[in-house]
Parts: structure tokens; C-alpha cells; sequence
């Protein structure tokens, strides 16, 4: 018989930050850029330590210049692209080796198309594990987005190399969806299931 999942209301955040202090790199799949968006500013809202935000779609970075969302102090924003990308990744490096970061990659999409042949995959990867690495080491969190579908065998379709980290043991991997009145977070485990479920209230 199949355990129903665990609810947990979360309006603080406080059991979804530290999943993600447990689990580096911590994946969220979401299947609507503004439930991801959303629940980022929720997230940085609630976040007093240094906040790297890579903005890879530009989603945060137009919310931010239009007023929607207020830029907060503690968060600085890079937006590389393919020719900046290994320099920006250097100061990225450097900043979170030193002390505590939550670092938002916005999204695996983003790199992917950016990045769009096999070889170059896998040095996205490589970079990825780095940061998680030393994310480990300073106690930092690395979350990134993803969007994604499901087929109709209810595979998710991701990016080629995000499969890769998902697979990884240390990899959380979460789905965000809204719901009437709030937001809601699945830990999805390795099979799929639902394990547990935070609900944001708004």
C-alpha cells in the first residue's frame, strides 16, 4: 500500500531551508516560470545571509528593474553568458569558499540552451559539483531551477545533462506547483514518489 506523503506547513520556509542545507545541489522542478519566481523571492525574502542569484533567464533580473519584486541588500546578481561565463563563475567560486552563500541558478534551461552541445554539457556539470562541493564546505546552499513536463508515461522531460544530476545521490530534488492559496514543495524521491509535501501559504 503507498504511504500518503507528509504535509508540512512551511510559511517561514524553515523546513524547506534546511532540506536544502542537507541536500547540495538542490533541484526544483517547476512547469510555470511564475510559481518559480514566486517562490524564489519567498525564499530570498527569508534568507538574512549573502545571496548569489544567477540569472541565467532574465525572469529576476526584469522583475527586480520593474518594480515587481524590491531588491534586497544582501543579493548580488550575475548574468554571464557563454564568453563571461568561466569568469563569473571564478568570482562566484571565490565569494563562496569564503562564507556561507544561498547561491540561485536560474535556470538549468538557461545554461543548457546557452550551452548546446555534449562536451559542453558536461563542463556545466563539472561546474555544478564544484559549487556543490564547496558549498559543503562553507554550510551554503546551491538551488537550481528547472522547468520541465511530463510525457504522457509521466517521465520529466529535462535538459540533457540534468539528468545527470539528478541522479546524483546527493542531489534533493523537489517539485513546486500552486495551489488556491498557496504554494506547495513534493521532496520527490529517487522512484518519483512524493515523500513529503511543504505548504506556503500566501
Amino acid at each position: 500500500m503507498d504511504k500518503s506523503p507528509e504535509w508540512v506547513l512551511d510559511n517561514n520556509l524553515t523546513h524547506i531551508k534546511n532540506e536544502f542545507r542537507k541536500n547540495i545541489p538542490s533541484i526544483i522542478l517547476c512547469s510555470e516560470p511564475f510559481h518559480k519566481m514566486e517562490f524564489f523571492n519567498r525564499l530570498i525574502n527569508s534568507v538574512e545571509n549573502p545571496i548569489i542569484f544567477v540569472d541565467m533567464d532574465l525572469l529576476y533580473t526584469g522583475y527586480v528593474e520593474s518594480g515587481m519584486i524590491q531588491k534586497k541588500d544582501n543579493v548580488i546578481i550575475f548574468q554571464p553568458d557563454k564568453t563571461s561565463w568561466i569568469k563569473e563563475l571564478s568570482d562566484i567560486i571565490t565569494k563562496i569558499s569564503k562564507e556561507k552563500f544561498l547561491v540561485v541558478i536560474d535556470s538549468f534551461n538557461g545554461i543548457y540552451n546557452m550551452f548546446d552541445d555534449l562536451e559542453s554539457a558536461i563542463f556545466i556539470n563539472s561546474c555544478i559539483m564544484l559549487l556543490s562541493s564547496l558549498g559543503r564546505e562553507t554550510n551554503s546552499s546551491i538551488v537550481i531551477s528547472a522547468m520541465v513536463r511530463k510525457k504522457e508515461n509521466m517521465e520529466w522531460i529535462l535538459s540533457p545533462g540534468g539528468k545527470q544530476i539528478i541522479k546524483s545521490k546527493k542531489t534533493g530534488i523537489y517539485f513546486l506547483k500552486k495551489i488556491e492559496d498557496g504554494l506547495v514543495i513534493s521532496v520527490l524521491e529517487k522512484n518519483d514518489m512524493n515523500s513529503k509535501m511543504f505548504k506556503i501559504k500566501f
